[in-house]
């Protein structure tokens, strides 16, 4: 048997080469999942922690301003 190459190989072996690519994506997705932090309860942390800032009347800005090159 050839099986040192890709185009080489027969169906066995990509079979193989297929399976182990599953069990491996598998394996980090479940390794995933279980590392994941669950969120805390988002109720209890809806609160001002500082001063709330309210819009106060629209100014308009200008400026006449010339610029000196020299």
């Amino acid at each position: 048997m050839n099986n040192t190459t890709i185009h080489t190989a027969d169906r066995l072996t990509h079979i193989k080469i297929v399976v182990v690519a599953l069990v491996a994506g598998i394996a980090v997705v479940g390794v995933g999942i279980a590392a994941h932090k669950s969120q805390p309860d988002m109720s209890a942390q809806l609160e001002a922690r500082a001063p709330v800032l309210k819009a106060g009347q629209p100014v308009i800005w200008s400026g006449n301003e010339a610029r000196t090159i020299r």
